[in-house]
Formats: structure tokens, C-alpha cells, sequence
């Protein structure tokens, strides 16, 4: 089944509930369950850990269910504030349906505008569902969402402002409010004791490390391998650092292409490791440098210092914020192509253009600081 079909079906169940149930829009003071559907990339879902966090601060004994996809669940591993999570693919509504209504919920959440999120929730039988709103510029929302998310909780995500704030707006229906946006993951014991390991036969085990990310799932967002290189180097040489290169195993071209690129051999981990052990190894890091990938919001939530390369990403939507949190942005005024809740909305080569145009030094002048802040 075509997935514009499968959510035409949705729609028309969702409907015919709504024909015995009405809106879910009920006042829930107590919930014995809350479920929050977040089917971003792993970046996005790091940046929703703070609403786990604040259902669990105001209803300690309500269960917590996170449904996304299979990273997110590996990403949230370990996380003391997600009692379940549920992997559901597109091809997995029915299961992923059956599996909630066990839970019987009493409220719920989708972070994104999600027809497929909106429609396990309402089906499942929440009686209070809240969805965003996207305003501020032309988004994602499709059709079928549109018309479905009349039958919850409408509140405003706006495009531009702090995503992980954002977030939190949508419990405000639950009577929480809070502008605490800090991210929380775990590192397994297991994966921590097998990093330290991987380390320990490089000779690496006292060593200063710097991480470099070689990509980014997006590939629009990219800086030059032979920058990469050269910042690579420049770390090497004035910190005495080992820097590692790590990405997924879709990034082998990139990290290829900044190895070969890079005058001091960085050592190339890309593919190596698990999500579990790539938060081990993050873990690890006295910096880490990526081009706005969702590693770099493991970082934040590990507490390692890191330097976002936004290039065409708006930079005051989700990029790492604090003292210990550098962003590098195009070194002339621009107007972003590239927003959370407006993907594929873009100029290709002026988006191409943002990225290309940051320079070498930029990013090195903000390994100085960070260095500097460090000691």
C-alpha cells in the first residue's frame, strides 16, 4: 500500500472515531500514560528529551512511550525517562496501533506534523492529543494532517524560533510549563567498557581526541572534505590531538575524501560503532566538530563541547546553544534555506553557496575559543 493511500485510510478512521468519540481534546489531570510519536531524524529526537523530562518532573508515576524509528530507540536507549519505545516504520501502523492500545493511554503527543503520529494516538484512544502548528513560513504539512489534526490540540511551532522550546509548547495542554531545554542521554556500561577497549588497542587511551563528523544526512549541508582536512590538521598540530573521524556507514565517501585530503591521518571510525557506541564514544571527546548532524546534539546531551557548521541551516532553530557551544555561520547576511518543519522548501545552489562560503578560519578561531575556554 502506497503510503499516501495508508494515510488516506488513517484519515477515514480517524474520522469515523471522531463520528462516535468526538475531538481529543479532554482535560487530563492525572495521566497514567502519556505517549510522545517523534519521527525526526536523531537529531530531533535528542532535542525532544526535554519533554520526556518535564512529563516525568510533573507526573512521576505516569509511564512514558516513545514511538519513532529504529536510531531514535537505539539514540534513547538507557534514558531514565522513556519507560518504552516503540520502532514503527511506515509498514507498521497496525502493530505499532495494537502495541499502544495495550499501553491505553491517556494522552499523547506527535513532535513533528506527523498524519501517520496524529492518527496512532487518536486511534489508540488518547482522550488528549496536542499537534503543532507550523507558522511562520510555507511547511511540511500535508493535506491529510491538515485535516486531521482538527480533531486534537493545536499549538504553534515557529519556524525560526528554538526548536526544543518549541517542543515544549505542546504540553502546555498537559498544564506544564517550562523553558528547561536541557537535552538527557545515557552511555551504556557495555558499550562504554567496549569503546575504552577499541581505544586502548589504538594506544589511544590517554590520548587528547577530537571528533569531526565527515557528514551529515543532508547532504546539502556538507563543507568541503579538504577543509574538514585542513581543521583536522590544524588540531593535530597545535593541540597535539588525534582526531577522529566518524560518520555513518553512508558517510564512507565523505570521511574517504577528508582522510586522503588530511596531511596528519586522522583515525577513521565511520561505520564502526553502534548508536550505543557512538555515544560512548562522543562520550569520549574533548570537542566535537560536525556540519548541523545529529551526532553533534549527542554531544550537547554528553556535555562535550562542540561547533556546529550551520552553512544553510538557520542557526536559531536547533543548533547546540551555551558557553561550551559554538556555532559558525556564513561570514555575510543571508536568509537560510534550510528549516526543520519546511524540508524540501529551498534554493539548491544558494543553499550550496551558505555552506561553501565558510571558511577554514572561521572554524579554527572557534577550536581557539573553545581550547581556550577548556583550560
Amino acid at each position: 500500500m502506497s503510503e499516501r493511500l495508508s494515510n488516506l485510510v488513517l484519515l477515514v478512521r480517524c474520522y469515523g472515531r471522531f463520528l462516535l468519540h468526538g475531538r481529543a481534546n479532554a482535560q487530563v489531570t492525572n495521566p497514567r500514560c502519556v505517549v510522545i510519536v517523534q519521527f525526526g531524524k536523531l537529531g530531533d529526537m535528542v532535542c525532544t528529551t526535554p519533554v520526556f523530562r518535564a512529563i516525568k518532573q510533573k507526573f512521576p508515576q505516569a509511564r512514558v512511550v516513545v514511538v519513532g524509528d529504529r536510531a531514535g530507540g537505539s539514540v534513547l536507549a538507557g534514558n531514565a525517562d522513556v519507560d518504552r519505545y516503540i520502532i514503527c516504520g511506515k509498514q507498521d501502523v497496525a502493530k505499532t496501533l495494537a502495541a499502544l492500545r495495550e499501553e491505553t493511554p491517556d494522552a499523547g503527543l506527535t513532535a513533528g506534523p506527523s498524519m501517520r503520529g496524529f492518527a496512532l494516538l487518536y486511534l489508540a484512544g488518547a482522550h488528549l492529543v496536542v499537534a503543532p502548528q507550523v507558522v511562520g513560513r510555507k511547511s511540511s504539512e500535508g493535506t491529510f494532517y491538515k485535516l486531521v489534526r482538527m480533531l486534537g490540540v493545536l499549538r504553534p511551532h515557529r519556524i525560526g524560533q528554538y526548536a526544543p522550546r518549541e517542543y515544549l509548547n505542546l504540553l502546555e495542554p498537559f498544564g506544564i510549563t517550562t523553558d528547561d531545554t536541557t537535552k538527557h542521554l545515557a552511555v551504556a556500561t557495555e558499550a562504554k567498557e567496549r569503546v575504552e577497549n577499541f581505544l586502548q588497542e589504538k594506544g589511544l587511551a590517554d590520548a587528547r581526541l577530537i571528533g569531526i563528523a565527515s557528514s551529515a544526512g543532508n547532504k546539502l549541508k556538507n563543507w568541503p572534505a579538504e577543509r574538514l582536512a585542513a581543521v583536522a590538521d590544524y588540531c593535530a598540530q597545535k593541540y597535539n590531538a588525534r582526531v577522529v573521524v566518524l560518520g555513518a556507514p553512508s558517510d564512507k565517501p565523505e570521511s574517504d575524501a577528508l582522510i586522503r585530503s588530511a596531511k596528519i591521518t586522522p583515525l577513521d571510525t565511520t561505520g564502526l560503532f553502534s548508536i550505543e557506541e557512538l555515544k560512548a564514544l562522543i562520550a569520549q571527546l574533548e570537542v566535537f566538530i560536525g556540519v548541523d548532524t545529529g551526532p553533534i546534539y549527542i554531544a550537547e546531551a554528553l556535555g562535550v563541547p562542540t561547533i556546529d557548521i550551520v552553512g544553510p541551516m538557520d542557526e536559531n532553530e536547533q543548533p547546540p546553544r551555551g558557553p561550551r557551544n559554538l556555532v559558525v555561520v556564513p561570514p555575510f547576511e543571508r536568509t537560510p534555506e534550510l528549516f526543520i518543519m519546511s524540508p524540501g522548501i529551498y534554493n539548491e545552489t544558494e543553499a550550496r553557496r551558505q555552506a561553501q562560503s565558510i571558511t577554514v578560519k572561521q572554524v579554527t578561531d572557534a577550536v581557539d575559543v573553545l581550547m581556550a575556554r577548556k583550560s
